[in-house]
């Protein structure tokens, strides 16, 4: 998966893996100290790639791991078949 490639990405994807409840757009931006507006260009990306998955709450969008993301990297690094 390309959208992965990017180290930042990587570790948001990593970060989201590990939070069941998601995180923020703010919230990822400071875990992995980026500036928001940045991470809003990341989970984007990531978006599109289908890892991550977005939900609104008002003004706050929290991000959560694909739910099949996370098994087929896992797949795919392990040497299956990547089907992302």
């Amino acid at each position: 998966m390309s959208a992965l490639a990017q180290p930042t990405r990587m570790e948001v994807f990593f970060a989201l893996r590990d939070r069941a409840e998601g995180l923020s757009v703010g919230d990822l931006a400071k875990l992995v100290d980026t500036p928001p507006n940045t991470m809003s260009s990341h989970l984007s990306i990531l978006a599109r790639a289908g890892a991550v998955v977005a939900s609104r709450s008002g003004r706050v969008v929290t991000y959560i791991a694909a739910p099949n993301a996370v098994s087929e990297l896992s797949s795919f690094l392990s040497g299956g078949d990547l089907r992302l």
